[in-house]
């Protein structure tokens, strides 16, 4: 079974910094739809929101990233396959980054932003700054 585990939330004032990662067990990154994992965010009551994406072409040693226009040159998206996680480097945190953030593996291949296009879920990890 594939189980996605994210970590690194807490809590940090404006304009701080957190590293979260997301590692995986029983997941393959060098399919064409493994090859692609992303971050959201969700607040309670809200749809939840893609925050960055890569795209490894079935290549993870290569992938295309894109953002979401609120979280470019702030947020950064990186693979470690060595250790089987993705990461979202967070800088410049603003209070309108406090979400519960989820960690999403294996696209099917429609708009990266729509959380039914991912196959994968982890449990969520909190960012709250304030």
């Amino acid at each position: 079974d594939v189980q996605l585990v994210e970590s690194g939330g807490g809590s940090v004032q404006p304009g701080g910094s957190l590293r979260m990662s997301c590692v995986s067990s029983g997941y393959k990154y060098d399919s064409w739809s493994g090859s692609c994992m992303a971050w959201f965010r969700q607040l309670p009551g809200k749809e939840r929101e893609a925050v960055a994406a890569m795209y490894g072409g079935g290549n993870p040693m290569s992938p295309l990233t894109t953002y979401a226009d609120s979280v470019k040159g702030r947020f950064t998206i990186s693979l470690d396959i060595a250790e089987s996680k993705v990461c979202l480097q967070m800088n410049s945190l603003k209070f309108e980054d406090t979400a519960m953030y989820y960690c999403a593996g294996s696209w099917r291949g429609r708009t990266w932003s729509d959380p039914d296009g991912w196959i994968y879920w982890g449990q969520g990890t909190q960012v709250t700054v304030s």
